[in-house]
């Protein structure tokens, strides 16, 4: 069996990837590890970038996303109590979607499957070869039976556990961490959002945010520490620690009710460079993680696969390797201000073992700055909307 591209991984980055090679004419096969089903089970943010949303319109998927998406003028923080609206669209014109990252996936999906394009799931035993030379492949067991896929170029959507940086010789990357002390415990609920945007909230006891999936279905989180047991919380402790962290006219809207599924996910922010690798290319949470707190995850894997794509079609349409050569560093320029605004919306909305009242006093005056500042708000508007691919 032979392609142009082999995608490893049929996430939302993968899949998305595989439908703008498609529309240029490009042949892609997508190799996916866990079943359609599992893909589409998984529960992920959906704070969509106004660049994502346009790349999603190019690739010809946006429709329900239209439809059915909350467009978000601003967000609110919260700091003790004392709440700030910042209003994005009247700061610098832009604005984010609310849409889950599993419709995300499941319209890529139904398009991918209309098409026609192959996408092979429950692949196991995937390989990767010959990436450093100009006749890469991809072998993997399907069925109980070993296939070989030989391709042009390869691209490692496939997460941080994937094979693809997996895959990589020693000494060939330099990866860059932070580990954070504390994850996210967080409720998804059948009630309606709390309020018509989101609510990022610090407080002593610990960052809370109150979020949403649609006008009827809400995301809420606590900040835990690590070694927190998500069976140790039952609904009524969580409701009652999140009145106790955000102010008291949203504590007194709250709308609760029997969570439909809750879990700790801890925080780290991952780099790792370069991203190319001769025919092989990294994109997504292969390449970097980021903590949740700004938003970033969804919408970095879109801007990657979205410069990939750009510069496979320039190789195939205009013969010109200008697009893969520049890959790496173009969409890591991107990543770095990512993981920068995510790290410091972090260090400002939550507490640290080691924050004493000097600390403290300091996220204190960066949240009074932000609020008083008309640079500062646009700064944060222009980050949280997303930087220009």
């Amino acid at each position: 069996m032979r392609t142009k591209v082999a995608i490893i991984g049929a996430g939302p980055g993968g899949l998305l990837l595989g439908r703008l090679l498609e529309n240029a004419g490009v042949e892609t096969v997508i190799l996916e590890r866990r079943s359609q089903d599992y893909v589409l089970g998984r529960i992920r943010a959906g704070v969509l970038e106004q660049g994502t949303v346009e790349l999603l319109d190019k690739a010809g998927v946006g429709e329900k996303m239209h439809a059915e998406g909350l467009v978000h003028d601003g967000v609110e923080l919260c700091f003790d109590g004392e709440k700030h609206r910042f209003d994005f669209r009247e700061l610098i014109g832009r604005t984010v979607m609310v849409y889950g990252q599993t419709e995300v996936t499941r319209d890529l999906m139904q398009a991918r499957d209309a098409s026609g394009a192959a996408t092979i799931y429950e692949a196991e035993n995937v390989s990767i070869h010959d990436f450093g030379g100009d006749k890469p492949s991809v072998r993997y067991t399907k069925d109980g039976v070993e296939h070989e896929l030989a391709c042009d170029f390869i691209a490692g959507c496939d997460g941080y556990h994937g094979v693809a940086r997996a895959s990589l010789p020693d000494g060939a990357l330099k990866t860059f961490e932070r580990v954070y002390p504390f994850g996210w415990l967080g409720i998804l609920v059948d009630k309606p959002p709390v309020a018509d945007e989101l609510i990022y909230a610090h407080h002593a006891r610990g960052f809370a945010l109150c979020s949403m999936r649609s006008p009827t279905r809400s995301r809420y989180y606590v900040q835990v520490p690590l070694d927190e047991k998500v069976e140790e919380w039952s609904d009524d402790r969580f409701w009652d620690e999140l009145r106790r962290r955000v102010d008291e006219e949203t504590a007194d809207r709250l709308v609760t009710g029997q969570s439909i599924e809750k879990s700790i996910a801890p925080l780290r922010s991952f780099v790792a460079e370069p991203l190319r690798f001769g025919r092989l290319f990294l994109a997504g949470d292969a390449a970097h993680i980021v903590p949740p707190t700004g938003a970033k995850g969804l919408n970095l894997a879109a801007s990657d696969v979205g410069v990939l794509a750009e510069a496979l079609i320039e190789f195939y349409i205009e013969r010109s390797s200008a697009g893969i050569d520049g890959y790496s560093a173009r969409v890591l320029s991107r990543v770095w201000k990512a993981e920068r605004f995510s790290w410091w919306m972090t260090s400002i909305l939550h507490t640290f073992p080691d924050t004493d009242a000097f600390g403290r006093r300091m996220q204190r005056a960066e949240f009074d700055y932000l609020r008083g500042s008309q640079a500062a708000s646009r700064s944060l508007a222009e980050n949280y909307t997303g930087l220009p691919f």
